[in-house]
Order: C-alpha cells, then sequence, then structure tokens
C-alpha cells in the first residue's frame, strides 16, 4: 500500500465507496499524487509508447492534415491551433515542422497546449524551443481563445474519467470503489439507476446480467465541438476504442509497458478506457458538428500517405535506420486485432459546411 492509497481509504471511510470516475480523476490528475501529473509516463524508461514517439511520420502526416484543413476553411489569417494532452510535445514538433511546407499556415497558426502536467510542460518546452514557435499553455480547453480552430489530441479522451453501470436483475446499477477484506475493491451501489436501459442504442437494450456499460465524462470534446460550430474548424482525435457502443469492462491500468490491477498502487499507473466513438460521435453531432469516421489508424495514416513518406526516409538511409523505418510503419499500420493499426482509430468532427476532412473523404 502506498501514502496515496492511505488517502484515498480515508475518503472512502468518510464518504462511502465512490464512483469509478472519481476513483480514475484522483489516480491521474491528484496534484501530488496524480499519474500525469508527477511524472513523464512516455518511452522505455516509462510505462507506454505513444504514435508520435515511434515515429515522426506519425506527426508530420497530422501537421499536413491540419494545413489542408485550414485550406478548407478559407485559410484564416488568424486560427487557434490545440493539441490536448500533448505528451512531450513530439507530435506538434513533427506537425509544425511538416507543415512548413505551407508557410501561411505556419505564420497563421497560434499554438495552443492543453496540459495539466507540469513535469511534460517542461519537457515540451525543451522540445517546441527549436520551433521558435510561441506557444500558450492551459489546464483546460475553456480557456482556449475564441476564433477558428483546429484541435488535435492523440491519446487523450481515453484516459478522461468514466463511470460504469452493471446490469443486475433488477437493473442497472453504478459500480463504485470501496473497500474489502483489507484492500481497495469494486462493488456495486444499491441504488437502481433509472433511464439506463432507453438511453441505450436499441441493439443494447435487452442486455444479458453482468454487462458493464461504461460513460465518460465528454466536456473537453463537448466544448471544442461548440468552437468548431460557432467560429469554424475541425478537431481530430485519435485513440483506441470501438467504433460502436459496446457493453464490455475495459478499463485499464498499464505499468511499465505491462497490465497492472487498477485497484493497486494507485497513482503508480496508467487507467484508460477504450473509447466509445458512437457515443462520442452522437455528442458533437448533437451540438451540430458534422462527425466524420471513425475510420482505422492504419487506413487513415495510409490514405494520409504513410507509405511513400517511409520510402522516401529510406532513401539514402542505412540498413539498420530502413529497418528501424520499416519496423515503425508495420507498429502504426498493422491490421491484426490487437496491433495499433486496427485496434486505434481516426475521428473527426468539423463545422457542418466544411468538406469532409483528408482521408475521411474517401
Amino acid at each position: 500500500m502506498n501514502s496515496f492509497e492511505r488517502e484515498i481509504r480515508a475518503i472512502i471511510e468518510t464518504e462511502g465507496p465512490i464512483p469509478v470516475s472519481r476513483y480514475m480523476a484522483l489516480c491521474l490528475s491528484d496534484p501530488r499524487h496524480g499519474y500525469y501529473t508527477t511524472r513523464d509516463p512516455l518511452g522505455a524508461a516509462g510505462d507506454f509508447t505513444t504514435a508520435p514517439e515511434i515515429s515522426q511520420m506519425f506527426g508530420e502526416l497530422i501537421g499536413l492534415w491540419c494545413a489542408e484543413v485550414w485550406r478548407a476553411m478559407g485559410a484564416p489569417r488568424l486560427f487557434c491551433l490545440a493539441e490536448l494532452g500533448p505528451g512531450r510535445g513530439t507530435l506538434m514538433k513533427d506537425l509544425l515542422r511538416a507543415a512548413k511546407v505551407v508557410p501561411d499556415f505556419a505564420r497563421a497558426a497560434e499554438i495552443h497546449l492543453i496540459e495539466t502536467s507540469p513535469v511534460l510542460t517542461e519537457r515540451q518546452k525543451h522540445t517546441l524551443a527549436e520551433t521558435g514557435a510561441r506557444i500558450h499553455w492551459h489546464a483546460n480547453a475553456d480557456s482556449l481563445p475564441e476564433g477558428p480552430l483546429i484541435a488535435v489530441a492523440n491519446e487523450f479522451v481515453d484516459a478522461l474519467p468514466i463511470d460504469q453501470f452493471v446490469k443486475t436483475k433488477e437493473g442497472w446499477r453504478e459500480r463504485r470503489v470501496g473497500i474489502a477484506g483489507g484492500k481497495l475493491a469494486f462493488g456495486l451501489d444499491q441504488a437502481i439507476v433509472p433511464g439506463i436501459a432507453e438511453s441505450l442504442p436499441p441493439r443494447l437494450r435487452k442486455a444479458f446480467a453482468d454487462s458493464v456499460l461504461e460513460r465518460r465524462d465528454l466536456a473537453p470534446l463537448r466544448g471544442l465541438a461548440r468552437r468548431v460550430v460557432k467560429f469554424g474548424g475541425a478537431a481530430l482525435i485519435v485513440d483506441y476504442g470501438h467504433r460502436r457502443t459496446t457493453l464490455a469492462h475495459t478499463l485499464q491500468a498499464v505499468r511499465a509497458h505491462e497490465f497492472a490491477d487498477p485497484l493497486e498502487l494507485p497513482g503508480e499507473a496508467d487507467l484508460t478506457s477504450l473509447v466509445d466513438f458512437e457515443a462520442l460521435a452522437n455528442t458533437v453531432g448533437a451540438l451540430g458538428a458534422k462527425p466524420c469516421g471513425p475510420i482505422a489508424q492504419g487506413v487513415f495514416l495510409r490514405r494520409l500517405g504513410i507509405e511513400p513518406r517511409a520510402q522516401r526516409l529510406k532513401q539514402n538511409a542505412d540498413p539498420k535506420t530502413r529497418a528501424d523505418i520499416d519496423a515503425a510503419l508495420h507498429r502504426l499500420v498493422g491490421e491484426q486485432p490487437r496491433q495499433m493499426g486496427e485496434l486505434f482509430k481516426a475521428f473527426a468532427f468539423t463545422h457542418p459546411e466544411l468538406p469532409a476532412p483528408p482521408a475521411f473523404d474517401s
């Protein structure tokens, strides 16, 4: 048991079992003990590796995607280029480098990064210093400036806290985190939550007993959708998840690149769950934005030209570098069920009058 678990136990002993979403928020965002607020979790020495850290090709293609969206918007003289959960700043660095092929885009872009981690903010400052771009940091997307917007979020939505509900013979009950057998444990609240079945897609309303529904607070995405509808623009979301709403327990913890128990050593492992892209599309669509996708990450990157880009990078490269590029390409676009190219999806939403953005227009 670590010291943070003692604090969480004290909360439970005082208030009773807490929602899964509150447990996730504490573990990830607590100012003193939170996973994201106290460390750099990326890379071989961390707990997981994201696509921008695998290859520069990922961020470069997204940079070109953003430049094409900006042109479709009418090339506004000034716009907000925002990234949510920018990690070490690698994606933004590669994005800006690739976008230099459209000089007016780079001059018009005002860079805004949404980051809660002091540790990662310092890494981003170091990574992006060489770009010469003026960058603004925000704790949340609510403080982004008004005006046209292009937003990017890679592996951001999966870490937004979820609530879980379990189907019982009596109805749907909320899963909570409490204490049992001297340990943190999942349990069910006694109250029946009304309206769950009616809110599900018709195909899921006759759920079997023990089915699990996960619902995520999409407030940051709702805010982006409102801005896109009001001022124009688009948002690109790349994350792992289901194309359609699915009844399944997908909460997981990752520590040192291995799966771990989400209730052990809170604050010392990454907590995520699969993104429900059907729910995301319905949410932004209800606000007037135009949903696009989702499509598999491998399809998205191939349509943007990752394979020709890999070939260009391999020109005049030594054998080891060529092999590394091939390995990175395979890792990003692999189509087996558990490979990134299939597991991860790309999803966008735009102002309703914009054409479908690149890769979503096929």
